[in-house]
């Protein structure tokens, strides 16, 4: 399986695509996970971006969870659920690889369009494995939507 970037899923799967970026659009602060050095999983808060048809991943410099990422570059990232338990749109999950982006311009255009906080930064584009969508359908099924690169979405439906 080749991961793939934000551009290639939307152009995949539009529709999911649309709805993972309304998820996340909903509120601006998410969940990352990350690997810290002994295997053991790290959670962190996020900010995310989906610009010029990438989804983007930026963090202070040194944090935690960049040099995880540094080091090891397999991540997921949880939408916010929001308040209380609805989950408007349902739940998204995007799991993949975070490539550290050093390219100068490509950081000052992120740095334009989001401006992060003064100061160095460190900025990951993604590479997606996988995007999972869970929901309620009828107040009666629970449906998991399951997209993975190269293949088309399969949809899950328990009651």
């Amino acid at each position: 399986m080749t991961p793939v970037n934000w551009a290639a899923f939307a152009a995949a799967e539009p529709e999911l695509a649309t709805i993972a970026e309304e998820r996340f659009g909903a509120y601006t602060h998410h969940v990352l996970a990350t690997l810290r050095r002994d295997g053991s999983p790290r959670t962190s808060g996020l900010e995310t971006r989906f610009l010029d048809g990438e989804l983007w991943l930026g963090m202070m410099p040194d944090s935690l969870k960049a040099l995880d990422l540094l080091r090891d570059p397999r991540f997921a990232l949880q939408a916010n659920p929001g308040e209380g338990t609805s989950m408007g749109g349902g739940d998204v999950r995007i799991s993949g690889r975070a490539v550290e982006v050093e390219d100068g311009a490509a950081k000052a255009g992120y740095a334009k369009e989001v401006e992060p906080p003064e100061g160095p930064f460190h900025l990951f584009r993604t590479e997606l494995t996988e995007v999972v969508r869970t929901y309620v359908e009828d107040e009666k099924y629970l449906v998991v939507q399951i997209w993975k690169p190269g293949a088309p979405v399969r949809t899950l439906k328990r009651t």
